[in-house]
């Protein structure tokens, strides 16, 4: 029986939600600060684009090659580096004195904010070997991550009220420090006992695959087609050579044998299309609350909290789920919870059902996120743990950006269907009435997105219950009863 952990893991552990809560707040703060960080560089409109996409965009790219880099050289090391990387390239960040100065910053902290997630996530799979106290400790990370997702822009119009715009960088300083001075001493080291050659050319074939499909992914949300289509099969062709070429390597950066897994292949899917959910819910949710219930961006990311403290909610009550239930039907069934949320979005308006509708929508994900993720990490022996982390990362932040690029496009469909571009003012049609009849579109587009999750929602409870283990597994470390 593996030995539990002691009071220096779950102190280890609270070090270790720190750059969880980072990543998860530095994607999501820096839309408030937006306008006045332009006002003050004089930052363009495509700038504005490239500050706020360059982070996302090189976290995506780069977080399978660090995964792989932190079973090889350490992930306490790798962690360490990155923290201190992320601290004082938010220090740049923060007294950028120009657009292309902040852009170029945005992207060294996306390769920093690499480093971190799956670090920290297979320093859990090493610092807490008995099952239930790991499946815990994922929980409780999972839980983190989405919380800062939610207090991100929170926070950040807390700051703005106060400080200068570069304030939503520096908070970021103070957090690095504790991780980098606790960090050594309550930390365990870790690096895979016989790591080969790092595949350069693996690497580059998986950062550009990856870019370029979020990059196209991205460009569909602005109504082009031809440039971002052809980014997506450029970037298709170079993940299909990827795969390939993983495939005949002893020792890839990502073992995509692991799909062979019935279940480690459904929580990957779901993953990806929860995150298109629940992606395409947010936007449309957080457009809606200010352009159609005319609130300010600050009230709205209150407003919008209880998605991320629903999420939050179910991932820190999911372990106990496991205690009366199989973790499929844990993750079935709270996927079935997102479906009726989805179904809340779509046949109600305003402000009280809209917030139940993502609270609920929310809530039914926690399982997925906790246990599946656990699922994902113990697929694989504890030196792979960095790697298999970085796949779920992955998945997950292609999710955002096909929710982002292809609900954005399905709504903004459908509001043009109901409220045609050229509406002009008619004789016997008031200003304010053409001004209702927009944000009844809106409001029905918001309907159509609810709709769209609730039957992705659906869709992957049916996968996740189908693809379950044939017989009875042994209990995955994240999730043994």
């Amino acid at each position: 029986m593996d030995k539990p952990a002691g009071r220096r893991e779950w102190l280890g552990l609270t070090v270790l939600v720190l750059p969880t809560l980072l990543v998860a707040m530095d994607m999501t703060s820096l839309f408030l600060a937006l306008p006045q960080l332009s006002a003050d560089l004089g930052a363009s409109a495509t700038e504005q684009l490239w500050i706020t996409d360059s982070y996302g965009f090189v976290v995506a790219g780069f977080v399978i090659t660090m995964g792989t880099l932190g079973d090889r050289i350490g992930r306490r090391r790798l962690l360490l580096a990155g923290g201190g990387t992320f601290a004082a390239v938010s220090a740049v960040a923060a007294f950028s004195t120009s657009p292309e100065m902040l852009i170029v910053a945005r992207g060294a902290l996306g390769i920093a904010g690499a480093t971190l997630m799956p670090s920290t996530l297979a320093l859990i799979t090493n610092m807490f070997r008995d099952g239930r106290q790991r499946g815990k400790a994922i929980a409780i990370w999972a839980t983190c991550q989405f919380a800062g997702g939610a207090a991100g822009p929170v926070l950040a119009g807390l700051l703005l009220q106060h400080f200068a715009w570069g304030s939503v960088f520096l908070v970021a300083v103070p957090a690095m420090g504790v991780l980098l001075a606790a960090g050594p001493f309550l930390l365990p080291e870790f690096r895979a006992p016989s790591s080969g050659r790092l595949d350069f050319a693996g690497v580059g074939l998986s950062l550009a695959a990856v870019l370029l499909i979020v990059f196209g992914l991205k460009q569909l949300s602005t109504g082009e087609l031809l440039v971002p289509l052809a980014a997506i099969a450029a970037g298709t062709v170079l993940g299909t050579a990827f795969a390939r070429r993983q495939l005949t390597r002893p020792e890839p950066l990502l073992d995509l044998r692991l799909f062979r897994n019935r279940p480690f292949t459904a929580v990957l899917v779901a993953l990806v299309f929860a995150g298109v959910a629940m992606a395409g819910v947010g936007l449309l949710v957080t457009q809606y609350l200010q352009s159609v219930l005319g609130y300010s961006p600050l009230a709205s990311a209150v407003l919008f909290a209880p998605m991320g403290l629903g999420v939050a909610a179910g991932t820190m009550t999911a372990p106990a789920l496991t205690r009366r239930t199989t973790p499929a039907t844990a993750i079935a069934g709270g996927l079935a919870v997102s479906a009726a949320g989805g179904l809340l979005l779509a046949g109600t308006g305003g402000l009280a059902a809209v917030m139940v509708g993502i609270a609920v929508l929310a809530l039914g994900t926690g399982p997925l996120f906790a246990l599946g993720i656990g699922l994902v990490v113990g697929a694989v022996p504890p030196e792979r743990a960095g790697s298999a982390a970085s796949m779920a990362d992955t998945g997950n932040y292609l999710g955002g950006s096909l929710g982002m690029a292809l609900i954005g496009l399905t709504a903004t469909a459908v509001y043009h269907g109901v409220f045609p571009a050229g509406t002009t003012l008619a004789a016997d049609v008031t200003r304010a009435e053409v001004a209702e009849q927009a944000k009844d579109a809106f409001t029905m587009a918001v309907h159509v997105t609810g709709l769209i999750a609730a039957v992705l929602f659906a869709g992957l409870a049916v996968l996740v219950r189908a693809m379950r283990p044939a017989s009875a597994p042994a209990p995955e470390p994240a999730m043994a009863k």
